[in-house]
């Protein structure tokens, strides 16, 4: 038995628990507080708040050399439930057109499936790619949270513009990793 206590030892996957914990409170606060320029704000804060966790438990797992299995497993579905969870809700809201929701949902769920099948003779680790499609996703996915539209139209066309090219780095990062050698 180590010395390290409970928390010490956990930490990674119990930030990763934190993060799949708050994924009720944001959508909820998306779709029950829409009109509420605090409820976005809080929306906002804990989307932002969600999305930083996820380099920290990974780099706080390598540091202390507590990867574990649970870990690598909890958080892709983090990862995912926040922002497929939240282009769901802003769709609901119609901050996020519908058609862009269903192309990066259906990516994630296709590259999932497809490293899931591969995994048995080659895991497909994390790309570059993989990781700035993530940060535009979430910059879009809080471009559209965010109670700015007061801002003008300017704000709109700025959100839209980043949505659609989360959609791009979305397809693109998705082809990479299915013809790997052609792009």
């Amino acid at each position: 038995m180590s010395s390290k206590g409970f928390f010490y030892q956990n930490a990674p996957n119990l930030i990763t628990m934190a993060r799949i914990a708050l994924v009720p409170v944001v959508l909820w606060l998306i779709l029950a507080e829409w009109g509420s320029f605090w409820g976005r704000f809080a929306a906002l804060v804990l989307l932002v708040l969600a999305a930083s966790t996820d380099g920290i438990d990974g780099a706080i797992a390598r540091r202390r050399n507590l990867v574990t299995n649970l870990g690598k497993l909890l958080d892709p579905i983090a990862d995912k439930a926040l922002l497929s969870g939240a282009l769901l809700a802003l769709s609901v809201q119609g901050a996020v057109p519908w058609a862009a929701t269903a192309i990066i949902l259906a990516r994630e769920l296709g590259i999932t499936v497809y490293r899931l099948i591969v995994a048995k003779r080659n895991v497909i680790a994390a790309t570059g790619g993989g990781k700035l499609k993530t940060v535009i996703q979430i910059i879009a996915v809080s471009l559209a949270i965010a109670p700015f539209q007061a801002l003008g139209s300017w704000y709109d066309l700025l959100t839209q513009a980043v949505i659609w090219f989360a959609v791009a780095l979305t397809l693109w990062s998705g082809m990479r990793i299915l013809w790997p050698s052609k792009l």
